[in-house]
């Protein structure tokens, strides 16, 4: 009885070794590699799989996900022999499980070490300038060497970032240095921009304000040749009319001009602002003539327009003589 008790828990042990090394089940995202007595010869994708039990074996289990490796910080000469501390992460992706399994050992570190090498040929290969500002350029040139080196591994590198640069103490000062002098320089040249553009407008302003000015002295200037012009046409007209009249034989004309002219020298005379005393002519008295003689002129005029108006109606009146000055001093009355 208790043979054969042992005998069935034997079975039944030997029955669960056998159901958990030949029924395999792979979960997601992961690949299992078959081996036949050491040798590989399938590739198990995930979900339940049967093996042969005593003959075939799981031989490496691949992780099939993105992975992130980080590359280690080392200090790279650049071209122009600055000493820059570098590190970076890469970003890779098991392709094929068999090629990632068997054809290299350890593939993580490998993987880091080739980032690494080539990360010192690229920046090495580049000023300082060129890595501090192209940071772009460099992550590209090591994504296509590192995945061209990776690809017989059956890994594919998707990304890689430059995720730290930095520059000697001294370098970093002296390029603190050199942004705040360009910044000074930026603000010096914004402010002698704004100068000049604000001189530039007080330049078209004065322009604009000449050219008014002109065109204002111009149309005054205009205006006034042609108030004289028209002043010398009146002037011109009366001296006709003058002239005609003394063509007919009209003293009172000739007394009229020499009248307008006496008075307007005796009124210059008097308006003169260093004369003191202003003296009467004896001949004064005689412009009383004149005027009365002024006065019948006048009055000629008028009668010869009315008789104009009335078509010639009756014939014009006779001119009164005119009366001669007295001769002789006499004064002004009121004077």
């Amino acid at each position: 009885m208790d043979t054969s008790l042992l005998f069935t828990v034997a079975l039944v042990a030997l029955a669960f070794v056998l159901l958990f090394s030949v029924v395999k089940i792979v979960p997601q995202g992961r690949e299992f590699t078959v081996e036949r007595f050491g040798k590989y010869t399938r590739t198990l994708a995930p979900g339940i799989s049967l093996l042969t039990p005593f003959v075939e074996r799981v031989g490496r289990r691949m992780n099939m996900m993105e992975q992130v490796l980080d590359v280690p910080q080392q200090e790279v000469i650049t071209k122009d022999n600055a000493m820059v501390k570098v590190d970076a992460i890469v970003f890779i992706q098991v392709m094929e499980a068999s090629a990632a399994a068997y054809r290299v050992e350890n593939l993580p570190y490998a993987i880091t070490q080739l980032c690494m090498t080539n990360l010192r040929t690229v920046v090495g290969s580049m000023e300082l300038d060129e890595v501090l500002f192209q940071r772009d350029s460099i992550n590209s040139r090591l994504l296509t060497v590192i995945d061209a080196a990776t690809e017989p591994w059956g890994v594919k590198v998707n990304r890689i970032e430059i995720k730290d640069l930095t520059p000697p103490a001294d370098i970093t000062n002296a390029m603190a240095r050199q942004m705040k002098a360009e910044r000074e320089k930026r603000a010096v040249i914004t402010e002698a921009e704004g100068e000049k553009q604000a001189a530039i407008a007080r330049a078209e302003g004065a322009k604009q304000s000449a050219i008014l000015q002109a065109e204002g002295r111009k149309e005054a200037a205009f205006r006034d040749a042609e108030a004289r012009e028209r002043e010398a046409e009146a002037e011109a007209k009366a001296t006709a009319m003058v002239s005609e009249a003394i063509a007919r034989g009209d003293v009172n004309a000739i007394n009229y001009f020499v009248a307008q002219k006496y008075v307007e020298a005796f009124a210059e005379l008097a308006r003169n602002p260093t004369q003191k005393t202003v003296i009467v002519p004896a001949e004064m008295s005689g412009l009383v003539g004149t005027i009365a003689g002024l006065g019948e002129l006048v009055g000629l005029a008028k009668e010869q327009q009315q008789s104009r108006t009335d078509v010639r109606a009756a014939p014009p009146a006779p001119r009164p003589a005119s009366p001669r000055p007295p001769r002789g001093g006499g004064s002004v009355p009121g004077t």
